[in-house]
């Protein structure tokens, strides 16, 4: 019996059976490198376009870089120009303005708001401390005796003011090395500061009460101290930022 042989022919391919693909013509080569050569351009033209826009996004969506503090700061070239700075703040920039400018003499180049917030503080003081003087000039021609009693409520609520400016200004009066404001003495000067504002309306409120004829003649006497009173608190409630605007720190 012929035996059988597993193992022949088992996993062996002919070379009849496959014959080797036929070798491209010249023609149809040059038809391929062109066809690889622009698919090469398209994607290389693809690629840059992209790296581009990445580039372009990446600008676009950059933090900035961060200031320095004297970036922030004004550049006043006066003292007059870092005054005009401070006095902005205030509800009658102009009459702030003036009022300090009458005390000292703008020559100085560094700005300090707290030096002008002292000033603001003498030049109303200085103001109200005329004012003062009226009610009594005023009693010495009166015979009414309800003007007479509002006078003299005014008499002692414009010196009550006086006070207040006192404490206020004292604050301010510290040795070297010492910070002249901090947050607890701002909030004492501004209940201070509001406080005297509040006398020389109770003055006003007297004498409308009374109808007197005096009212008009006091009320515009008093007017220049109620704006440095309010330009001087309007300094102190914004010192901080203000402060910050010139580059120092409130302690």
């Amino acid at each position: 019996m012929e035996s059988i042989n597993l193992v022949k022919g088992y996993g062996k391919v002919k070379p009849s059976e496959y014959p080797p693909p036929p070798f491209p013509t010249a023609a149809e080569a040059a038809a391929a490198a062109a066809v690889h050569k622009r698919r090469l351009t398209i994607i290389l033209s693809l690629t840059l376009l992209l790296t581009i826009l990445v580039s372009a996004l990446a600008h676009a969506y950059s933090p900035a870089p961060p200031k320095s503090n004297q970036q922030h700061r004004p550049s006043p070239s006066t003292s007059a120009d870092s005054l005009r700075i401070v006095c902005a703040v205030t509800e009658h920039p102009e009459s702030c303005f003036n009022s300090i400018s009458s005390i000292k003499n703008l020559t100085e180049r560094k700005p300090d708001p707290e030096k002008y917030l002292h000033l603001s503080l003498q030049a109303t003081f200085r103001e109200l401390t005329n004012v003062s003087s009226l009610p009594k000039a005023l009693i010495s021609k009166l015979n009414d005796p309800g003007t007479v009693s509002a006078l003299k409520d005014c008499i002692s609520l414009f010196d009550d003011a006086l006070s207040q400016l006192n404490e206020s200004a004292a604050l301010m009066n510290v040795g070297p090395g010492e910070s002249a404001l901090t947050v607890m003495k701002v909030k004492d000067m501004q209940t201070w500061i509001s406080a005297a504002m509040t006398d020389q309306d109770t003055c006003l409120e007297g004498l409308d009460e009374m109808g007197s004829p005096l009212l008009g003649e006091v009320k515009a006497r008093v007017q220049n101290a109620k704006e440095y009173m309010s330009n001087t608190l309007a300094i102190l409630s914004n010192m901080p930022s203000l402060l910050q605007k010139f580059g120092i720190t409130m302690h």
